[in-house]
């Protein structure tokens, strides 16, 4: 059963979008699209590819501004003009391309952006023995121990990749963790590692928004789900109130799927062996509509 946009928590949510829309020329990409995020809480935005993740992502981060809607952070309303503001107010976002430069050492792009200076008289230089350190320190915290902070990010696991852009993110103060399908690219144990960050990112306090195709992916860390199909929101769902299968039947597009499974098995009967006439009727319906 889907949830009002209530709750029963004593604290007030971090994000709150109200009826955003987003519309590019005459494609309506988002429509009317609610939801909230509270701290310490992993909210999971599940949809197929074209149901609208990237589109969103994009307005959580800053990249893009809704066409209508309103977009609260902290129970004030907000309007991000860029990505850098987003990351000011403490939302930062790991994209699946992880914004990470391959030849430049694990402590570069730790800093990238922000790096740390040191002076001689006039000049400012990278403090790399104090990066070096950081660097080290905060990826012990999560777990993965540095052969070399100085190796290039390059030669790093995906499950590792993501466990730098996740600790990057954690270190310079973020309230809320936007991360882009971080296991879609990555086999059964990094998965489970990335999932483990995820967890640690929540008893931090930390509001964490997965976006993911992978249903058992969401379902093993999430505590709310909201499921887009094709722009539009089918509602959101505390995990106590639904199961994994429901999910998924709505992110397949429900009765769409039904449908298809109908059409296939008379298909299937029709080439197999004698169907009877009403059988034979459906099937050249069917075949007629996707002509």
């Amino acid at each position: 059963m889907a949830i009002s946009q209530t709750t029963e928590k004593s604290n007030e949510p971090i994000i709150e979008l109200q009826g955003i829309d987003k519309v590019f020329g005459k494609v309506t990409a988002l429509q009317d699209i609610s939801f909230k995020l509270f701290p310490g809480e992993v909210h999971c935005l599940l949809g197929d590819n074209g149901a609208g993740k990237s589109t969103l992502i994009k307005i959580l981060s800053g990249v893009h501004r809704p066409t209508r809607g309103e977009f609260r952070f902290l129970n004030g309303p907000v309007e991000l003009d860029s990505p850098r503001q987003a990351l000011d107010l403490g939302i930062a976002t790991v994209f699946q391309d992880l914004a990470m430069l391959p030849l430049m050492s694990i402590t570069r792009n730790f800093f990238l952006g922000r790096e740390p200076k040191k002076t001689f008289g006039p000049i400012k230089v990278f403090d790399s023995a104090s990066a070096e350190k950081t660097t080290t320190e905060e990826l012990r915290k999560i777990g993965i121990r540095l052969r070399d902070p100085d190796q290039a990010v390059g030669t790093l696991s995906g499950g590792e990749r993501q466990a730098v852009a996740i600790a990057r993110a954690v270190y310079f103060g973020a309230k809320v963790l936007i991360l882009d399908e971080p296991t879609s690219a990555l086999g059964v144990k990094e998965a489970a590692v990335v999932l483990k960050y995820v967890v640690q990112s929540k008893a931090k306090g930390i509001g964490v928004i997965f976006i993911t195709h992978n249903v058992h992916h969401a379902w093993a860390v999430g505590d709310t789900f909201t499921v887009l199909n094709r722009g539009r929101s089918y509602g959101t769902f505390r995990k106590a109130d639904t199961h994994r299968e429901n999910l998924l039947q709505m992110m397949a597009g429900g009765e769409e799927l039904d449908e298809l499974a109908v059409e296939l098995d008379l298909i299937a009967k029709r080439d197999s062996g004698p169907m009877s006439e009403l059988e034979h009727r459906v099937a050249e319906d069917l075949e007629a509509k996707d002509n």
